[in-house]
C-alpha cells in the first residue's frame, strides 16, 4: 500500500468516498512507511499514532452511515513542532521545552481537525526556527531524502522530508526568512510563505514577531490551495491579521496564465548562485514562457542589504521571545540550582542550542542603549526600501520568478562552523519576509541529482496569483511528482 502515501489530496478524497481503501487503511499505510524509512530520516520528534488511528475509525464510520466527507478529511498531515498541540508534546526542536504538553491548539491546528484532517506527528526542525539547515535541534537532524548525508533544509527541514518521503501529505511549518521555501527547495516540493497576516498565529510558538509567518509544504500547489483555504482568514486571537477577504484559491488554478507578466529580478542571479541552480531555474523561466507569459526584467535594488537587515532585526526580537523561557514557568528546570539566579542561569544554559545563545546575544546588543539608532533603526529603514522595491515591481509585473536557495542541499556539517556562511542560504528568501509579501517555492529540476527550487513572489494577499502559475507550470511538468 505504499503508492496511498505519493497520493494528492484529491485522490484521497476520491479513493475514501468511493471506498477504494478505508481512512484506516490509509493511516496505517503511512505509519509504516514511516516506520520502515524514518528512522535513517529523523523527520519526526514526536509520532500520533494511537491518537490518527481513532481518527481514522470515526471517518470510516461516517463513511458507512452514508455521509458526505469534506475535501480534507480523512487526509494525513503533520506540523513543524512549533505549532501547540492539545496534550501532545510540543518542543519546538528545543531540550527546554521537552514534555511541555500544551493546554490548547493553534487556531491553525483547530482549523485542520475541524476540517477532518488526521496529525501523523511532529516534525523536526531547527531550535525555535533558529536556522537554515535543521542542524541547529535539540534532537536528531533530519536528512536530505535525496542523499542522507546533506541537510534537508531549514528551519521547517522534517516537515519537508515528510512531504518529499511520503510521510504526510502536506505539513505545516513556519517561514521567518525562508524556512519554508528553503527546505522545499532543497528536499523538493512544494512550499508557500503567505503573506504576513493571511493565517493566524495563534498558538505558534514565537521567533520573530514581525516577520513569522505559518507555511504550507505539499507535493503539488493544488494541495497548498486546499489547506490555504481551510488557514486563511481572521482570527480573533491574532490581531496582526487584517480584514482581508479570502478568494476560492482553487477556482483560480484553472484560470489560463497567458498574458500574465513574470519579472525576473537581476539582484537574485548575482554572484554565489551555483550554475546548476541558475540553469535549472533558467529552464523554469522557459516554461512560463511557453505557457504564453510575458518575462521582462526587474531590479530590487535594495536586495543585496536584506540579509543584513535581517539578521539585526530578527534578532533582536529573538531576544525579546526567548526571554519568557526562564526555567520557573514550563519546560525543563536545573534541578540542581541552589538560587533563583541559578535557576535562570543553569535552565537557559543547558537548554538552549549555541545558535539561540548567539542571537540572544546579537538582539540584546542591538537594542541596547547606544547601539538602538545604529544599528536596529537603520535595519528598519531598509526594510522600508526593500518593501518599496517590491511594491515598485508589481506596479510593472504580476509576479516575479528567481531561484529560492543559491545552492542545492549541502553536506550535513559543511557549514556549522561558519554561520556567516550559513546566513547567506536565505539571501534570496528573506526580502519577501522583510516586505511581508507571498512568495513560493516549486521543484523546476535537478543538480547534481539533488532538487532546485523555483521561486515564484507576488504582491501582499497575491497567494491567489502565484498559486494559478505554479499550478500551470506543474502541469506541464513532472518534477513534483518524482520522489527520492
Amino acid at each position: 500500500m505504499e503508492q496511498l502515501c505519493y497520493l494528492g489530496i484529491r485522490d484521497i478524497h476520491e479513493g475514501l468516498t468511493q471506498k477504494q481503501f478505508s481512512a484506516v487503511e490509509l493511516v496505517s499505510s503511512f505509519f509504516s512507511h514511516i516506520h520502515d524509512f524514518n528512522p535513517s530520516l529523523n523527520a519526526f520528534i514526536t509520532l500520533t499514532e494511537k491518537q490518527a488511528l481513532e481518527s481514522a475509525v470515526k471517518i470510516d464510520e461516517k463513511i458507512a452511515r452514508s455521509h458526505g466527507l469534506n475535501l480534507l478529511e480523512g487526509v494525513p498531515y503533520c506540523l513543524k513542532d512549533l505549532f501547540c498541540t492539545l496534550g501532545i508534546q510540543t518542543t519546538a526542536g528545543s531540550k527546554i521545552l521537552e514534555g511541555f504538553l500544551p493546554p490548547y491548539d493553534a487556531t491553525s491546528v483547530k482549523r485542520l481537525k475541524a476540517a477532518g484532517g488526521i496529525l501523523l506527528g511532529k516534525n523536526t526542525e531547527d531550535e525555535f526556527g533558529h536556522g537554515s539547515s535543521s542542524e541547529n535541534t535539540g534532537f536528531s537532524v533530519p536528512r536530505n531524502p535525496w542523499d542522507k548525508k546533506r541537510v534537508a533544509g531549514g528551519s521547517s527541514g522534517g516537515s519537508a522530508v515528510s512531504v518529499a518521503s511520503g510521510f504526510s501529505v502536506f505539513a505545516l511549518g513556519t517561514d521567518t526568512g525562508g524556512s519554508v521555501r528553503q527546505p522545499a527547495s532543497l528536499s523538493g516540493c512544494v512550499g508557500l510563505k503567505p503573506t504576513y497576516g493571511r493565517i493566524s498565529r495563534y498558538g505558534v510558538i514565537a521567533m520573530a514577531s514581525s516577520l513569522d509567518t505559518v507555511g504550507i509544504l505539499a507535493r503539488s500547489a493544488e494541495d497548498v490551495a486546499f489547506v490555504l483555504q481551510i488557514l486563511a482568514g481572521k482570527d480573533r486571537y491574532d490581531s496582526t491579521l487584517p480584514d482581508v477577504s479570502v478568494p476560492d484559491y482553487g477556482a483560480y488554478l484553472s484560470q489560463d496564465v497567458h498574458g500574465l507578466k513574470v519579472g525576473v529580478p537581476e539582484e537574485y542571479f548575482g554572484e554565489g548562485l551555483e550554475d546548476g541552480v541558475r540553469k535549472a531555474v533558467e529552464q523554469g523561466i522557459d516554461v512560463l514562457k511557453k505557457l504564453g507569459m510575458e518575462v521582462k526584467p526587474v531590479h530590487l535594488p535594495h536586495t543585496k542589504y536584506g540579509v543584513a537587515a535581517y539578521y539585526i532585526i530578527c534578532p533582536s526580537e529573538v531576544s525579546a521571545n526567548m526571554a519568557r523561557y526562564d526555567g520557573i514557568k514550563y519546560g525543563s528546570t536545573a534541578k540542581d540550582a541552589e538560587t533563583l539566579m541559578d535557576v535562570y542561569l543553569e535552565s537557559r544554559s543547558r537548554g538552549f542550542h549555541p545558535e539561540v545563545k548567539r542571537r540572544i546575544m546579537i538582539g540584546t546588543y542591538a537594542l541596547s542603549s547606544g547601539y538602538y539608532d545604529a544599528y536596529y533603526l537603520k535595519a528598519q529603514k531598509i526594510r522600508t526600501l526593500v518593501k518599496q522595491d517590491f511594491e515598485k515591481a508589481f506596479e510593472e509585473v504580476d509576479i516575479l520568478a528567481a531561484p529560492v536557495s543559491p545552492t542545492v542541499a549541502f553536506k550535513i556539517g559543511e557549514k556549522t562552523d561558519n554561520p556567516l556562511a550559513m546566513y547567506l542560504n536565505d539571501s534570496l528568501t528573506i526580502p519577501a519576509n522583510l516586505a511581508g509579501i507571498c512568495a513560493l517555492s516549486l521543484p523546476c529540476g535537478f543538480s547534481e541529482g539533488l532538487p532546485v527550487g523555483f521561486q515564484l513572489l507576488g504582491p501582499q494577499f497575491g497567494e491567489d496569483r502565484i498559486l494559478q502559475v505554479a499550478h500551470a507550470f506543474q502541469k506541464v511538468t513532472d518534477f513534483h511528482l518524482q520522489h527520492p
